[in-house]
């Protein structure tokens, strides 16, 4: 990568998960406008995620979301509402610095998202001028593939059990970084329901976690934001993502409690 690139191409989720570090995310499902990344980044969260799969965000407010994410130094991500190539594309050509795609269940599944999210060699991923990530500069089509596939990161969700009986399979594709467990999708696939302990969640976790591990990728954690208990066990097996929760329920949540906090005040 030349100096240029390496100076205006970084992921520091990346760059974290690679020291073994745990890395925290902020997903943005109710505030459309930039702010949001400030806040993220003023909180301390190292990422922060657009959920186009569970809002109505546009791909043009996903987009000055995710440039404004560039510019504050804080990572990126877009869950895709399916896992379409042009979603992806469209995702990544904004601004993203990588794609979560939601209930991936086989290997040949994960290939194929690769495969949209990577350039050349890796992948099929269509040639864009004046990418964001670059600062809508110019490099020479060799250096700015390989800097892009190497920041470009392709997460790929567990939402089912047939996603952690094909754990080795899936975290065995060249591509793939990290798979994050949405828990409750997880939990209803398996017929458990809100039963965070039930020994069936912490069998996928250990099953998933202990893929990752052999081949080299990461782990993540989704769902769990009222189970801090259950984040600190996971994350001591070797998970190094935390989903934290969305803005819709920091800001309910807090509301909630002040309110509360009035409606208790002795007369």
């Amino acid at each position: 990568m030349s100096a240029d690139l390496a100076s205006i191409l970084r992921n520091n989720v990346r760059t974290k998960l690679a020291r073994g570090e745990v890395v925290s995310s902020m997903t943005a499902r109710l505030v459309r406008g930039v702010e949001i990344v400030r806040i993220a980044k003023t909180a301390g969260f190292d990422s922060i995620y657009v959920d186009l799969e569970h809002s109505s965000f546009s791909f043009d407010t996903t987009g000055q979301i995710c440039m404004m994410a560039l510019e504050a130094g804080i990572a990126p991500f877009v869950r895709v509402p399916t896992n379409r190539p042009e979603y992806i594309a469209r995702a990544l050509d904004g601004g993203a610095m990588g794609v979560i795609a939601p209930d991936v269940r086989t290997a040949e599944e994960a290939r194929a998202i690769v495969n949209a999210a990577k350039f050349p060699p890796l992948g099929q991923r269509g040639v864009s001028g004046g990418l964001p990530h670059l600062q809508f500069r110019t490099f020479p089509a060799a250096q700015a593939f390989a800097a892009m596939n190497e920041a470009t990161m392709v997460i790929v969700q567990f939402e089912s059990a047939e996603a952690v009986r094909n754990a080795e399979e899936i975290m065995a594709v060249e591509g793939v970084d990290l798979a994050l467990i949405g828990t409750n999708d997880l939990m209803a696939d398996m017929d458990v329901a809100g039963q965070f302990d039930h020994p069936k969640v912490r069998e996928a976790y250990e099953r998933t976690i202990a893929a990752c591990l052999k081949h080299g990728k990461h782990a993540g954690v989704g769902g769990l934001s009222s189970r801090q208990d259950l984040v600190s066990d996971f994350v001591r097996m070797g998970a190094r993502y935390v989903s934290t929760g969305t803005d819709l329920s920091f800001l309910l949540g807090a509301a909630t409690q002040r309110a509360r906090q009035v409606a208790e005040l002795q007369l």
